[in-house]
């Protein structure tokens, strides 16, 4: 089964197949979405008991899955894309005030989503694997997609991009309301499936079936490399 295929809603069940994506050099750009620091550390586990404990063991699969497929893809990807001179832009959610003040409700709300990551601290930057060069361009937002937060929508348009590659984290969060904003805005986006990565695999799996065919197209790493222009 190929990406033209798989991923399939129910809504989306023997529609027709859809059409290989044409991607012109200066019109298709890479986006990596929030793959910070603050997302891959992890506390030493001998130190926890009880509930941080099992919410530690919990996590390790979204851990296994960030070192051993999404930033070896991710990394892949962007040596692609430098390589040909595609443009490769970042995301990545920070606070513009210390406190936090700027940051919209949804990054307010108690629980797992109430980080505090101002601009310049250490677990609110992009991971060293796959960190920026050159004048990449780098997008803070307080939002979680990253067009709503930011100039992104601007910048792509005035770079003359129409075809956006998404990847990074979290799938069923900050990478399907940029997808959705993108799409929105008659952006035409491809998402890698093999370099996102959710909370769980049954999160990151239906959120992939639901953003596909309508919101995106869903690839593997190597069949998004196919369709690259050199």
């Amino acid at each position: 089964m190929n990406w033209k295929t798989a991923y399939r809603s129910f809504y989306y069940q023997g529609a027709p197949e859809p059409l290989d994506p044409v991607l012109v050099k200066g019109k298709v750009a890479l986006l990596v979405i929030d793959v910070q620091n603050v997302y891959l550390e992890r506390p030493d586990p001998a130190t926890l008991s009880g509930e941080d404990l099992a919410r530690y063991h919990g996590w390790t699969p979204f851990h296994e899955r960030m070192h051993g497929t999404v930033i070896p893809n991710v990394r892949r990807l962007l040596d692609r894309f430098r390589g040909a001179g595609l443009d490769a832009l970042f995301a990545r959610i920070a606070c513009l005030k210390d406190d936090g003040r700027d940051r919209s409700l949804s990054q307010k709300k108690p629980g797992w989503n109430d980080l505090l990551l101002p601009r310049n601290d250490w677990e609110s930057q992009i991971v060293e694997q796959i960190a920026p060069i050159g004048d990449e361009i780098v997008v803070t937002k307080t939002t979680d997609s990253a067009l709503t937060g930011t100039n992104l929508r601007l910048v792509l348009a005035n770079l003359g991009i129409t075809h956006v590659v998404c990847v990074g984290i979290f799938t069923d969060q900050c990478v399907s309301s940029t997808v959705r904003s993108l799409a929105d805005e008659s952006f035409d986006v491809i998402v890698v499936e093999d370099a996102c990565a959710a909370g769980s695999s049954e999160l990151h799996d239906r959120e992939i079936e639901i953003m596909n065919m309508i919101y995106s197209s869903v690839m593997s790493t190597d069949e998004l490399i196919g369709y690259l222009p050199e």
